[in-house]
């Protein structure tokens, strides 16, 4: 299974959107500072996850959802979901 997923950061409100096998793994490697992109608004918290059966979906996904550049259309999306 594979997974696209939101995380807000708690230090600053800001959103990432990424792609993973193991949301809970990689959840872990973004708080510890292991992703670049994400060390300096630490600490994070996934506040959405999308499953899929194929890798290739998921990233689609990912791109569609970065795509829509607004922080209104992200924040509509996670309020339908509940983890």
């Amino acid at each position: 299974m594979f997974y696209v997923y939101i995380l807000k950061s708690v230090k600053n409100g800001a959103y990432y959107i990424g792609s993973c096998e193991n949301t809970d793994i990689r959840l872990d490697q973004h708080n510890k500072g292991i992703v670049p992109s994400t060390k300096r608004y630490l600490p994070w918290e996934l506040v959405y996850k999308e499953n899929f059966d194929i890798l290739k979906e998921a990233r689609r996904r990912e791109s569609q959802i970065k795509s829509w550049k607004s922080r209104k259309a992200i924040e509509k999306l996670i309020k339908q979901f509940k983890i």
